[in-house]
């Protein structure tokens, strides 16, 4: 079933013709994406380099192409606002890749899109979002899947790939951990349902309760890795959301910043430590008192996923 995107879901890119989006365009395409098209002002009536229609407007391309997702690609100073028209042209699942959004554009994003229960958007400052494909005869291609960012395709397999027949849904605030997890647990046959990159930055769109509710809810996962950083308090919150609402499947938890100096950034604009609360440890113990099981580096994450799939007893949702 997956969550978010799926073999349906067709695609556009907001930013098509720039370096990024026409070179992540590709991947996707490649892939075995639903791409449909995508935008430039100034550039509609124009194709890509894989044939696809490119529009002056998110408005223009939905209803000529029924997209339902839209990967954006517009430099900072103008995603805020790109986010806002493929909300307001009826995109469902929105996915920000741009990094540097500012922070008070956001705020506006975030509120504005309190209008729009429809849409759900993902990120900014994020890697996207992958329900993997079952490979097929021919090269480099999917079926069956989506993938909507920058996340290396191959690394994933699909639920019926593995011997196992086991799939776990991965929620990150990391984009190169989520890959780490992406490898370890395909390494050991066990597939991914969707894994979904939320972003770094201090303000977004889906956090991890947004995703641990969909994960909950679907049937083709049976397990969950979860993947945060330092500074806020969002996986604290999920902790003791995962401990009242979500026994009938495993989480696995791993917290990056652990040599992380107080009050200075680390790589995301939101992994910043703040006070005691906001550091590593803080955040693993609490994710311990939450009943989750913790690794200590990433290195463990498929190790650990592993056996607790092992150990899983069914119990009725």
């Amino acid at each position: 079933m997956a969550i978010l995107i799926d073999g349906n879901t067709t695609v556009i890119c907001q930013g098509i013709t720039g370096s990024s989006g026409a070179f992540h365009t590709k991947g996707c395409f490649d892939y075995g994406t639903r791409m449909v098209g995508g935008t430039t002002p100034g550039k509609g009536g124009q194709k890509d380099a894989n044939g696809l229609p490119i529009f002056d407007t998110v408005s223009q391309a939905v209803k000529s192409t029924g997209a339902t997702a839209s990967m954006i690609f517009v430099p900072p100073p103008f995603a805020g606002d790109a986010i806002l028209e493929a909300a307001d042209a009826g995109v469902k699942t929105i996915v920000a890749i741009t990094e540097g959004i500012p922070v008070q554009d956001m705020v506006r994003v975030r509120a504005r899109l309190a209008g729009y229960p429809e849409s759900v958007l993902v990120g900014p400052n994020c890697p996207g979002v992958i329900t993997p494909g079952r490979k097929t005869g021919t090269a480099g291609r999917y079926e069956g899947g989506c993938k909507i960012g920058i996340m290396p395709g191959y690394i994933h397999t699909h639920r019926l790939d593995a011997s196992t027949r086991k799939a776990v849904g991965i929620v990150s605030r990391s984009g190169t951990l989520t890959y780490e997890a992406v490898w370890q647990t395909s390494e050991r046959g066990i597939g991914q349902s969707t894994c979904v990159g939320i972003g770094g930055d201090p303000v977004k769109g889906m956090n991890f309760i947004d995703v641990l509710e969909m994960f909950a809810a679907d049937q083709d996962t049976d397990g969950v890795i979860m993947i945060g950083e330092i500074g806020g308090t969002d996986e604290v919150e999920a902790g003791r959301w995962i401990k009242a609402n979500m026994q009938h499947k495993p989480v696995v938890a791993f917290i990056a910043g652990r040599t992380a100096p107080p009050g200075r950034r680390m790589g995301h604009a939101g992994a910043i430590i703040g006070g005691a609360d906001d550091t590593a440890q803080a955040k693993m113990d609490a994710l311990r008192a939450s009943g989750l099981s913790v690794a200590e580096s990433p290195a463990d994450l498929g190790a650990m996923m592993a056996k607790a799939l092992a150990a899983q007893v069914p119990v009725a949702v």
